[in-house]
Parts: structure tokens; sequence; C-alpha cells
């Protein structure tokens, strides 16, 4: 125990000094940095609204949110063994039209709409699904196409809510053909998973899985590892299909806050909440260092202060425990202003987590939950990301291990006088594979006699999946200098190609 002990402390000298030098790491302006926003259908939103005016505040909340610098949308798509999109697997969602099962009237694709909305303004787009949930309460009707009423051995009843049985391969199996199926047949960006694998657990009552354990838990004298292998399960099993089917998308989740209390394990965090591995049996960190995740994003909702899960603790334990995977940190918008900063009690705490959160070259980003708070801008949030923290726009974070080969230069760059102004025209690099194909393009513009330098943010003027810009044409007196990249699905960007143009 002693020599255990004794490893523990080294492991912490060696990990806290790496993660405390890279507080000097604070950029203010970061050209890269992930930037999203979690839009739920769970909140009854969309239900039983007409079409159009969904529509229309969608493209409202998107617009609101593109002006705000947020570069990500992660839309929930499939709330309860449902779908928010035309699915041959799985019914229509009761988030839509009140009734599982029945289509919307006028007809819609969510998903296909947003996948179009957010790519027409420069945003990826991230199919967000929960695995196992199938009613949120016992009273909720089911379609008579679900699946719980073609084979109902498949689902367990755990307080006032329907599962899948995590336990069975057969869930699996049916979990991996529904994600086949959104990621063969709509553009997404990723495949996005929350918090929510083997249920949050009811005092008193323990998950039934008794018949499942006996019949699957061979091999494992401790119930909690088992669990936790059913779900290790799913989660490679999914990384191989969306690879299979698609190697560009990502598989990404945003867990619960806390991975494991250092009363439960001495390399855990200093809280005493909830534990992802001891309670909802998802060892995170382990599937980021197993690769199967290519993303994690931790739901730190609560303040700087916290007695039981300090927001700026949680930070910096997920900061120095990455396993080598992109880490953005899930924001709570409300929390963040219904705090004050401790620092500085005049103020609401957005200013002291931003800067936190910056302050580690392992972090790469944030998500806000939730969307609608954002363009709500309680305590000036909006304001705030607008005027200082998403100042200037920032490209997506690179993830280079998926793959880091930049696609080729834009060709035949030109300005060209047209019916609707003056244009700048270039055409596409060619490519030999849909990984190397050019699908975004940033324009930068400088003064005449600037050093040009992609890698400030300030110069970028636009973010776009058209092969022209429109010209802020004057007088045609004064020179600039227009510089244009090609960026690829995973954000890989290309080397610029400049013309000087007279404005």
């Amino acid at each position: 125990m002693k020599y255990k002990l004794l490893i523990v402390c080294l492991l912490w000298c060696i990990v806290l000094p790496t993660a405390f030098a890279q507080s000097s790491a604070y950029n203010p302006y970061p050209k890269r940095e992930f930037r999203a926003a979690w839009i739920q259908a769970v909140n009854g939103q969309f239900k039983g609204v007409p079409t159009d005016q969904v529509k229309q505040s969608l493209v409202s909340q998107l617009n609101s949110l593109r002006e705000a610098g947020i570069n990500a949308i992660i839309f929930q798509v499939r709330p309860e063994g449902d779908a928010l999109y035309e699915s041959n697997l799985e019914p229509w969602s009761r988030y839509l039209s009140g009734v599982q099962g029945q289509a919307p009237t006028p007809y819609w694709d969510p998903m296909q709409f947003m996948i179009d909305e957010c790519h027409k303004r420069g945003m990826e787009f991230h199919a967000w699904i929960n695995p196992y949930r199938v009613k949120t309460s016992l009273k909720n009707q089911l379609a008579p196409n679900h699946v719980y009423n073609i084979h109902p051995e498949w689902f367990v009843t755990y307080g006032d809510q329907l599962y899948f049985d995590p336990a069975l391969p057969e869930s699996r199996h049916h979990i991996c053909m529904v994600v086949t199926d959104i990621v063969s047949r709509y553009d997404i960006d990723a495949i996005h998973m929350d918090d929510y694998f083997y249920p949050y657990p009811i005092a008193g009552k323990d998950f039934p899985d008794d018949a499942s354990f006996a019949r699957y838990g061979g091999g494992f004298s401790d119930r909690g590892d088992w669990r936790r292998s059913n779900v290790n399960l799913l989660i490679k099993k999914l990384h191989e299909t969306i690879r299979e089917v698609k190697p560009w998308v990502k598989f990404g989740i945003s867990p619960f806050g806390i991975y494991r209390n250092d009363s439960s394990d001495p390399l855990g965090s200093r809280t005493r909440g909830l534990q992802n591995y001891d309670d909802l049996y998802a060892d995170v960190l382990l599937w980021a260092r197993e690769g199967w995740i290519d993303y994690n994003i931790p739901q730190i909702y609560w303040q700087i202060g916290h007695p039981v899960a300090d927001y700026e603790t949680l930070v910096r334990w997920w900061a120095t425990h990455t396993e080598n995977r992109p880490l953005f940190i899930g924001q709570s918008v409300m929390n963040t202003v219904q705090n004050a900063d401790p620092q500085n009690p005049s103020s609401h705490q957005l200013r002291a987590k931003m800067r936190l959160q910056r302050a580690y070259q392992t972090i790469g980003g944030s998500c806000q939950w939730y969307a609608a708070a954002v363009v709500d801008n309680p305590g000036n949030y909006r304001d705030a990301l607008i005027a200082e923290y998403h100042k200037y726009p920032a490209l997506p974070p690179v993830f280079d291990f998926i793959d880091d080969k930049a696609p080729g230069k834009v060709r035949k760059l030109k300005p060209v006088w047209t019916a609707d102004g003056y244009l700048l025209f270039w055409t596409q690099p060619k490519y030999k594979t849909e990984m190397d194909r050019a699908v975004q393009f940033v324009v930068y513009r400088f003064s005449d006699k600037e050093e040009v330098n992609i890698d400030d943010p300030s110069h970028i003027v636009a973010i776009t999946r058209d092969n022209f810009y429109k010209l802020p044409y004057e007088d045609g007196k004064t020179k600039y200098r227009y510089v244009v990249t090609a960026l690829d699905r995973l954000q890989n960007e290309s080397k610029s190609v400049s013309k000087t143009i007279k404005l």
C-alpha cells in the first residue's frame, strides 16, 4: 500500500507541473477553437409546432449563434429510440408531432434541414443520439412499429423509464444499425452521445439485470466491471462502424462532469458527486485512451467554488487527463451568469471560466448548454462572446489522428465584375479521394503593405462553401491582398493563394 501511494504521488508530481505550465498558453484570439452549442428536442420546443414556425425558429437561432462565433451545432436527433429524421428503423419522434410514429405535417426532415442550414453558415453538424433510453416516462405511448413492440425481451424497466438492456448483443447491434443508417445517408460531421449510459441511479433500486448477468456475466466477479464492459463493447463497435462507413465522420461523447472522486480513486478529482465510472458505468478515459472516441466534452455545469463539484477543480483535472484525445468543456450558460466571480463579485463567471478554459493547451474549446440560452443573452452572455471571447472567427480543431493531409490549393483565383457586383472567384482544387476533397474555403484580407499571416484570425472575412466571395468595392483606389485557402472535411487547411485587388 505504501508503494502504491508513493507511485501515485510521483505521478502527480509529473502531471501537475505539466498542467500548470500550460497556464501560460492563454490566447484571447485563437484561430483554432471548437465553439459549439447543443440544440435539444426533449424540452418540447418542436412538439406540435407548425413546420414553418419551427424552421423559422431554427434559422433564427443559427443566425444568432453564427454571429456569436459558434462553429458547430450538436442537434438531438434520437432522444427515445425514435427519430427526428426519416428512418426505416425507428419511428418518428413524439417530440415533433406529439405522437410517436406520426410524420410531421407538412412533411420535413429536421436533420437534413439542419445539416443544410449549418453547412450554409460554415458550421459543423453533429448528430446527437441517446443510445439506450426508450421512454422518459412509462406513460408515454410507443408507436406500433417501435422495436420494443417487436422484441420486448431486449428492454428493461427501471424506475419510471424504459431502456434497451445494455448487456444484450441485440441491443448493441440495433444501435449500431441506427448509426450506420444515419452516417451512410446523411452528410453529418460527427455522431455525438451525451451522459446517458446506464441510467442515473435511483436510491434503493438496483438496475434490474440479474437475468442478463446470469446469462452473459461469465468471467466477471464484479457486476460493475461487467456493466462497464457492456458499454465499452458498444463504444468500440460504434467507433469501428463509423470509421468503416465514412472515415471522416467523428465520434464524440459529452459525459457527466466527474469521472471519479478521489475518495474512490486517488487519481480522481477532489469532488464528492456522482461518478461516470462507478455510477453510470462509463469508462470515458478508457475510451479516449483506446482511441474509440474522437473528442470528449465533459459537462462541467457547476460554478467556480461549488462545494461538491468545483468548476475550476474539474477543468484542471480533465485538462491533465485527456488521454491524447481532443478535450472541450461543456459550459452551462445559466449557471455561469447566475453565479458571481469569486475574485470580482460584481461580475458573473464568464470571464473567469473563459480564462481558465484557454489557459490549457490540452483544452481545444467549449460547447454551450444550451443554444437557446446563448441566443436569449442572459447577463449579456452572447454580447460578451461577440465583443470579446469570439471576437474573430475560429476554425474547428484539426483531428490529425484521423487525417493530417491538407487539400490542394485553390486554382484560378481572380476578381470578376458580374451583375451581382465585384466577386472574387476561384476553382476547387483537384482531389483523388473524398478525404482529400475541399468542402470549405477561408478568405482572408490584408492591406497592401501588410505582412500576410493567416494564423491571425482577425483577417478572416469569410468561411464559406461557395467558390466566390463578394468584394466590398468602393472607388477602386485602395489596394488589398486577398488570400484564399481550402479546408477538407477534417478542417485541414491548404496552402494559400493570394491576389492583390483595388477596391
